[in-house]
Formats: C-alpha cells, structure tokens, sequence
C-alpha cells in the first residue's frame, strides 16, 4: 500500500485506540462530581464509597487516555506535514488552547484532588474534582473545534502566496456550529458510554448482592442520566443530520445509500451495492420518509451521490468524490443500532428504579454486564460515519487526504510505525482492561474499610 493509505490505516488505529478512552473519562468524571457533591450535601457514607470506587476506575480510564492522546498530535507532523502546513495557523489554535488551557487544568486539578483528601477543606476538595470534570470537556470542545473546520471550515482566508490557510475570525472558528454540534454528541455520548458501564459493573454486583446500598445508588443514578443522555445524543444526532444537507451534502447521501436526486427522498432500510460500492443491486426502502427526516415534511428533495458528483468535478476538477458508501452506510447502522440497544437497557433500568426493584424483574439483570460493549461499538462507527464520510477530503472543499501527506514517507516507515502502535497500544488496552476489571469487582465496603476515619479527618479539617 502507498503512505497515503498507510498513513490513513495508521490515525484510524491509534484514534480508534485513543476513543476507547475517550468517551469514559468525559462522562465518568461528570459521575464522580455528582457522588462527591452529593456526600458534600447530605454527608451520607454511601455516597463517599462511590465517590472514591468510580474514582478509581476514572483515574484508571484518564491515565491511559492521556498516554494515547499524546501521540496524536505527533502524527500531525510525522504522516500529515502538508495538512499541518496548509492549515496549521488555524488548526493550531484549538489545539494550543486545548493543551495550555483545558489538558492542565484537568491534570493539574486532578493531582489535587488525588492527594488532597484529608488535607484540603471539603469545598476546595469538592472544588477540585468540579475543575477536573470541567477542563475535561473543554479539552473536548476545542479538540471538536478543530475537526469541526476540517468538516466545515470557517473564519479563514487563502494565502494565494503562500498556498495556505490563514486565521480571518478567531470568533468564527469558536463559534463554528459544526463544532459545537460535535461536542452536544460527544459529551451526551460520554455520559451514555459512562452510565452503560456504572448500570453493567453495578448489576453484576448486585446479582452477588455485595455492597447493595453502593451499587443500587450507583444503578439508579446511571439509569436516570443514561436514558436522558441517549435521548441527548439522538437529538444531537438528528440536527447534525439535519445541516448536512447544507454543508456535506455527499456524506448525506452516501450513509443513506441515495444514489440519483430524489423527490420526495425514500429512507433505506437495507440496501446490497456491488463489489465497487457505488451500485446499487438491491434495496428495501420507505418511501417519503427521508424527505420527512431531514426537512420536516414529505415534499423536499434530497441530492444523490452520482449529482453531487458531477457537480464537484465542475467545482474542484476531475477525481472521485464519492467516498467508500459500504464504510459509510453500515457504520452508521450499526451507531444506530447500537444506540437503539443502549436505549433499551437504560429503559429496564429506569424501570427497575420506579418499580422499586421488583423481584421478578431484577432476574434480568445478570445480563447487563454483557451491553458495557455497546457504548464503545457506537462511539467506534459513529466517527468512522463522520470521517469516513467526507472523503476524500481531509478540509471539506479545500484540501484532499492524497495532497495532506508529508511528501518523504515511503511505505516502510509508515508500516514499521503503524505495527508498532498497534502492539503498543494493544498492550496499553490489555491493562486498562485488566485494572478496570480488577477494580471493578473489588468490593467497596472491605476495599474502602478505611473511609469513615479517613472522612472524619476530612471533615474535621474545616473551611
């Protein structure tokens, strides 16, 4: 294979490796804030044990994801030179921010928190774990800034000169809508994936019966966020559908298999294209409802890929516009189906909470545990679906993937350093899930025997 290619295998793997993380750490410190909050308000010891048994695994989830993200930032000089280049003075922003900004605040305030218990009065120490669940979704927001230009760049001019991009509008590029729609799903996303796995690692406790007053708290708090969070992330998701008409409107038609201009728009429930992936052999599909989908009504028409095709080779020369529609169109089902399952079982939790933990209900629970997957299967093909979909673009309109590549890679280097992030980062992931395993079936009533005089020196330590 070519660099090009490589070099896109390569940020594919080490981002898919990166997102593992990702997710968990945004929605779980947001947990663990509410549990302290909660033992700050009403000084009830419950609380504090899960304070300090989500804790862990948060501490956990947030190392691993910062040993990843670092390399992220390298490739973009390694593999991508000439997309750093042409777009590095606007790029390069959110990117600074993120790191002098959001990344030190959250590590620094979660140093704090660590070692402070004990040491610091209750409302700093509360303090702390807020600014660390607060600087981690700024971090997130600017790194979506970011990708948000490159979906839908704004606040730009082209130095014909220099054959770069330029910052025009600081403020445009923050308030960029693209961007800020990618964080609501990333962040509703993160609370799903957190409450998914808090709902999973609590039934398996509660099936042993260990430590019921934790894990029964932990469930229901999960259960309420988590169907409130899916709901969030549908929402998100059907807006961010909604704008593709308008600014991507290839990716629209390619996710939803609609190949010549239709009117009104037919949604597809399955559709076989053949060995190129740009032709339909056979499809099942709902008539009028896409229009419905995307406009509101029945009557609108939506753009096929074989139309926007022809346009964009008027608009930006001769090539292939259309991206990989197999990646696309099954990536984003299987988001979809993977947030519909999520739905359900935040539902049956709900539901156990209302019902008071009927006995001829919880018999299900033992089978909860087995869905923590799902939220990393939608996370996963929900940004292939992104990504994927704006091929071949690497800055939707402006710059292709093919011209983004730093010119002296040869097929080696790429395969030396693509094998080696794989085992590495292989390695990286075995840990993490052998520490969040082993944690998470620790018991918190023995493994925290020491929380009630380690609280009493907390709060005795005054204001």
């Amino acid at each position: 294979m070519d660099p090009v290619t490589l070099s896109r295998w390569q940020f594919a793997t080490t981002t898919i490796y990166h997102f593992f993380f990702i997710p968990l750490t945004l929605g779980l410190a947001w947990f663990v804030v509410i549990m302290q909050t909660m033992f700050y308000k009403t000084g009830d010891e419950t609380y504090h044990k899960m304070t300090k048994f989500w804790g862990k695994l948060f501490l956990i989830n947030f190392a691993m994801g910062v040993v990843t993200g670092i390399v992220q930032e390298f490739q973009f000089g390694m593999n991508w030179s000439e997309y750093s280049r042409y777009v590095g003075d606007i790029f390069g922003a959110p990117l600074a921010i993120e790191a002098l900004l959001a990344f030190f605040l959250e590590s620094t305030f979660l140093g704090v928190w660590l070692f402070g218990e004990g040491k610091l009065s209750k409302r700093i120490h509360l303090a702390s774990i807020w600014l660390v669940a607060i600087g981690t979704s700024l971090s997130a927001l600017f790194i979506l800034l970011a990708n948000g230009f490159m979906q839908h760049p704004v606040g730009y001019v082209i130095n014909e000169a220099n054959h770069r991009l330029e910052l025009d509008s600081f403020l445009a590029l923050v308030t960029n809508i693209k961007g800020w729609l990618y964080f609501w799903h990333t962040l509703s996303a993160g609370f799903a994936t957190a409450a998914i796995f808090i709902l999973g690692i609590s039934a398996w406790h509660l099936v042993r019966k260990q430590a019921e007053s934790v894990f029964k708290k932990s469930f229901s708090l999960a259960a309420i966020i988590g169907v409130a969070a899916i709901i969030s992330v549908v929402l998100a998701g059907d807006t961010q559908g909604k704008l593709l008409r308008f600014d991507q409107p290839m990716k629209l038609a390619a996710l939803e298999a609609i190949w010549d201009y239709e009117q009104p728009a037919s949604f597809s429930l399955i559709t076989i294209g053949d060995l190129s992936g740009k032709k339909e052999v056979w499809s099942l599909r709902l008539p009028y409802l896409m229009s419905f989908l995307e406009c509101n009504n029945f009557k609108c028409g939506l753009q096929g890929v074989n139309n926007i095709q022809e346009q964009y080779q008027r608009d930006y020369g001769e090539g292939d516009y259309i991206p990989f529609m197999v990646l696309t169109y099954w990536s984003f089902r299987l988001m979809v189906a993977s947030g519909l399952a999520m739905l359900a079982v935040t539902f049956y939790g709900l539901f156990l909470v209302w019902k008071k933990w009927p006995a001829k209900w919880t018999k299900w629970l033992k089978w909860i545990p087995l869905t923590i997957f799902l939220p990393w299967l939608a996370n996963a093909t929900g940004w292939i679906t992104t990504e994927s979909g704006r091929q071949p673009w690497m800055v939707q309109g402006l710059l292709k993937v093919q011209d983004s590549v730093s010119p002296n890679l040869t097929p080696g280097m790429v395969w030396f350093s693509l094998i080696g992030f794989i085992i590495v980062y292989s390695g990286l992931m075995i840990a993490d899930g052998y520490l969040l395993l082993k944690f998470a079936r620790s018991d918190p009533d023995t493994s925290n025997s020491d929380t009630t005089d380690h609280s009493q020196s907390f709060y005795g330590s005054g204001y």
